[in-house]
């Protein structure tokens, strides 16, 4: 019974943290209400995704030494003091870039270590399974977030107002969730896993491949994620629709992260990896001509979201193909600060782009171009496997 409950605290983790995917929803009113600019907007999320990859490294740490009960109720707290720290900003970027930037960021890292590493280790027999439903629930929070902020804007309630009542029934959701968390009698706590040297990391192509692959593919992923309320009114969806695609994104973002680990149990993860960033590039470039109709907005991005849950898949999966799998929990974190990159430059340029030219155009067209080039990267610097 306890390992259920552990599964179930994990999802209920990943749906609260997972609804910083639904942030494009704050961006109008944050601009209608306090005058802040796109790329404020931007720059804030950039910020949430660069504090979520970075503290990872730290978090996954803390878990190792002091149990995921005590790293998710470090994440809780951190994720509520954030949110209150914005919902008190008066509006002032600074304080929300703290808040929502910096603070829930963490939280988030703390959050997403837990209820992924967790769960593993009391079903070692079916970790891929696991995993996907913990890191499927990530990908669904920002519809569950997206539908109440919906409801909440429509009766007329304020928009830091909210951030208020996220900060503090998400933070008490994660805690008690937290609460549930212990690890098998059988698991070895003081198991020491060797540190693949950094300088050895840093000398070595493929890491390099991995990382400036990633980058590609989550750039264009979340230069997209962030602006897609905005894209979908800019280009003159109606705003029930532009809401409604957040969801749409969400459950493509969710489903893909399944499918994906499918695929490349298939056809391999270099072919995989290829796959999905050519596919992101051909789904971001058709969000231009699936903007001219209501019906059609909602589908591309449910496709967008299909190639980015790729990225959270893929690349954990090729860095065990490289690396083996017992180093996993030391190399990958490395890859993954290019997701932290992607989140701080790719919003807050798609923002830019948008604040200049009044226009989602340049930034849908170098989001693919980026995701090419990635996919042209990865290609060149991870050789095909040589048969026999």
């Amino acid at each position: 019974m306890k390992k259920y409950l552990v599964t179930a605290a994990s999802f209920l983790i990943m749906l609260c943290t997972g609804g910083i995917y639904a942030w494009s929803i704050f961006v109008p009113p944050l601009k209608t209400e306090h005058a802040l600019l796109t790329a404020h907007t931007q720059l804030i999320f950039g910020f949430t995704i660069a504090s979520f990859a970075v503290v990872m490294i730290l978090a996954g740490r803390i878990e190792k030494r002091y149990g995921p009960r005590i790293a998710a109720i470090i994440g809780a707290i951190l994720f509520t003091l954030g949110y209150l720290m914005a919902s008190f900003s008066d509006g002032r970027v600074g304080l929300m870039l703290i808040g929502v930037g910096i603070f829930s960021g963490a939280g988030i890292a703390f959050g997403y270590v837990t209820s992924l590493a967790t769960p593993i280790k009391w079903f070692p027999e079916s970790k891929g399974l696991i995993t996907g439903i913990s890191v499927a629930g990530f990908g669904g929070g920002a519809i569950l977030l997206s539908w109440i902020v919906k409801m909440m804007l429509a009766d007329g309630v304020a928009v830091l107002h909210i951030f208020r009542i996220v900060g503090i029934s998400y933070g008490i959701v994660v805690f008690l969730s937290a609460l549930l968390f212990s690890v098998p009698e059988t698991v070895n706590s003081t198991e020491i896993q060797k540190n693949h040297q950094l300088t050895k990391l840093m000398q070595d192509t493929k890491i390099w491949a991995l990382f400036l692959a990633m980058f590609a593919g989550t750039f264009a992923g979340l230069l997209v994620i962030g602006n897609l309320k905005p894209i979908g009114l800019n280009f003159g969806v109606s705003e029930t629709y532009a809401t409604t695609a957040i969801s749409f994104l969400a459950i493509g973002n969710m489903i893909g992260r399944v499918l994906w680990g499918y695929v490349s149990d298939k056809i391999g993860g270099r072919h995989s990896v290829l796959l999905a960033l050519l596919l992101l590039t051909l789904f971001t470039i058709l969000i231009l001509p699936g903007s001219q109709s209501n019906i059609t907005f909602l589908f591309i991005p449910f496709l967008v979201g299909l190639g980015f849950g790729a990225n959270f898949v893929l690349f954990a999966t090729e860095v065990s193909q490289l690396y083996g799998v017992d180093k996993l929990g030391t190399v990958y974190p490395y890859v993954f600060l290019s997701y932290g990159f992607a989140g701080i430059i790719g919003p807050s340029v798609g923002g830019w782009l948008f604040d200049v030219t009044q226009s989602y155009v340049i930034p849908i067209i170098l989001s693919a171009v980026i995701c090419a080039i990635g996919a042209l990267i990865f290609r060149a610097m991870i050789p095909a496997k040589k048969t026999a």
